[in-house]
Parts: C-alpha cells; sequence; structure tokens
C-alpha cells in the first residue's frame, strides 16, 4: 500500500487551450500568530532604516525596533536589514512584503 501523499495535480483551463493550472491550497504552513523574520536589502543612504522601522509598526504595532540586526554589504554600499515582526496571517504577510517591496529605497524584500 503506498501511503504517499498526493501532490496537486494540474488541471485544464478549457476556456484557455494549452494553459494548465494548479488547485489553489487554503493551508499554511506557518502557524499564527508567531514571530516571522525578514530581510530587506537595500542602498546605505539616511533614512533607510527608519523607512522599514515605520513599515513594521504599520503591520506590527508590538514591533520592537531593538530586534532589528543590520549588516553592511562589503564595499560598504548596501544595507540588509533583518525585522522580526508578529505575524498573525498570510494577508498580513503579503501585505508588508508589497509595501516593503514597492518602497523606492528597498532594492529587495527576502
Amino acid at each position: 500500500m503506498n501511503t504517499t501523499p498526493k501532490k496537486p495535480q494540474a488541471q485544464v483551463d478549457t476556456t484557455k487551450p494549452g494553459i494548465h493550472t494548479l488547485p489553489v491550497v487554503e493551508e499554511s504552513l506557518i502557524v499564527y500568530p508567531c514571530s516571522f523574520p525578514i530581510k530587506v536589502m537595500g542602498a546605505k543612504v539616511d533614512g533607510f532604516v527608519h523607512a522599514i522601522t515605520s513599515i513594521a509598526h504599520e503591520f506590527d504595532p508590538t514591533f520592537d525596533a531593538k530586534t532589528i540586526e543590520l549588516r553592511e554589504s562589503k564595499a560598504g554600499n548596501y544595507l540588509g536589514i533583518t525585522i522580526h515582526i508578529t505575524a498573525t496571517s498570510r494577508v498580513q504577510l503579503d501585505e508588508i512584503y508589497r509595501t516593503l517591496s514597492t518602497h523606492p529605497l528597498v532594492k529587495m524584500a527576502l
């Protein structure tokens, strides 16, 4: 007896020939609420850390700025910032990533 879980099968979208879609999986591997690290990279300029701190507070009022971890690039031109927020939902995480990714000082958010 094979007990390996079945992988979601691609479904054919009959309205668009040749287009396959995967079923939407509603389950999350993350148990909310939880502490969730987010890494943000950007140019080392005045106001970058403050901007990221403000965004973190916007999505997590309990965010503690003392927990921020900073790491400069080897040449000192870029700054990596790690923040730990209390994640309460997938929607919250999607929104904070969207906000960070569209901020003009942010090069990348992971």
